[in-house]
């Protein structure tokens, strides 16, 4: 079975609401969906994606000028094309674009071979669980007041989720604390609460806001730092007793390592499209099992689900269904879980006729 043809196509979609986190508003994300077609007529489907639809147009080509390393090759040495696009895109680099252009067509390859096996994904990559504890993600922002907050987590919990993250990023500490103190009395002492910082803290800023949480029993406190000062986020890590949770910002297994090494988090968090899709996910993920450090996962339900399924070290799926309006089918809960699907490839396809239109409206 060889790659005859990739196909790509940008689109823009807008969030539900506008939302405010320590990097900002986002209202729109600019995605490039890709489809990737086979000797056999399977296809094999991804996407990656741009906040506020921002520099899309370079992500897209991107994933475009990468078409030579696979069309034309075995869409079933998927290692082999990580390889290769990998050298080929030393000259520019193995961070930022280059490696979510790699992402891009990684999951589509893999798609590709499980839909050919017959397979979900997570069989393909191993098995180790058929369903993961997930948390609900799509809520509990910055723009939210201390009521609206309270409101909305309860909200999620008698809607079933059983763990829920809110956004911290205010310049008074005071408040932010205000504010999970709310939730936690919301939800009460059993539900799971994270909260994300989005990287807006400095060190001791961070060391002190965490101290003042201490007493409501996060789950765990996420990107308080800047993703590059890897070795700050290491002294914070060491001086709360709170996990920290990061990654999401992180590109392939080296800076993984690097994190590892340096005892930066007690929580890995690849992101899919960061980290170098789902050949990349899977080598930091038993990296981190070496280490006996767990792992969640960053956007990207649909997809995600089936690499945490994958890894008996996954201990959380983040739900944030920006982009589930594109796909077919849903992803499925029960008891505070995620249900990993138990259709070939990602168990998710896209809704041609509904991006068609969407394509349609934003011209």
């Amino acid at each position: 079975m060889k790659v005859v043809k990739l196909e790509t196509r940008p689109i823009e979609i807008a969030l539900q609401e506008p939302i405010i986190s320590a990097l900002g508003p986002i209202s729109t994300c600019g995605v490039v969906l890709v489809r990737l077609h086979t000797s056999d007529g399977v296809v094999g489907e991804n996407l990656v994606f741009t906040l506020n639809n921002r520099r899309t147009g370079v992500l897209h080509r991107m994933v475009d000028e990468l078409a030579d390393l696979v069309v034309g090759q075995d869409a079933g040495h998927i290692a082999g094309f990580w390889s290769r696009a990998w050298k080929d895109l030393n000259f520019f680099g193995q961070k930022g674009i280059p490696v979510m252009g790699i992402s891009a067509i990684d999951g589509a390859l893999w798609d590709a071979a499980a839909k050919s096996a017959g397979l979900p994904l997570y069989r393909m990559l191993g098995g180790a669980q058929d369903r993961v504890p997930v948390y609900h993600s799509g809520g509990l922002w910055l723009h939210r007041s201390v009521d609206e907050l309270a409101r909305d987590a309860q909200q999620m919990v008698e809607q079933g989720f059983q763990a829920v993250k809110m956004r911290l990023g205010s310049p008074d500490p005071a408040v932010d604390v205000q504010r999970v103190r709310a939730v936690r009395e919301a939800i009460g002492p059993h539900i799971k609460l994270m909260a994300d910082a989005n990287q807006g803290l400095n060190e001791a800023q961070a060391i002190r806001l965490g101290r003042m949480l201490e007493e409501y029993k996060l789950a765990w406190f996420e990107e308080p730092l800047p993703a590059w000062d890897l070795e700050g986020l290491a002294r914070v890590a060491a001086a709360l007793d709170t996990p920290i949770a990061s990654g999401e910002t992180e590109y392939a297994r080296y800076g993984f390592r690097r994190m590892i090494e340096l005892r930066s988090a007690d929580v890995l968090m690849p992101d899919l499209q960061r980290a170098g899709g789902v050949s990349e996910f899977m080598r930091v993920g038993h990296m981190a099992a070496a280490y006996d450090i767990p792992v969640s996962s960053h956007l990207f339900p649909e997809m995600s689900i089936q690499v945490l399924g994958a890894l008996s070290s996954a201990i959380f799926l983040e739900y944030m269904p920006w982009f589930s309006d594109l796909y077919q089918e849903r992803l499925e809960f029960e008891d505070g879980m995620a249900i990993v699907p138990q259709r070939p490839g990602w168990g998710f396809t896209f809704d041609l006729d509904r991006i068609a239109h969407l394509e349609k409206r934003g011209r």
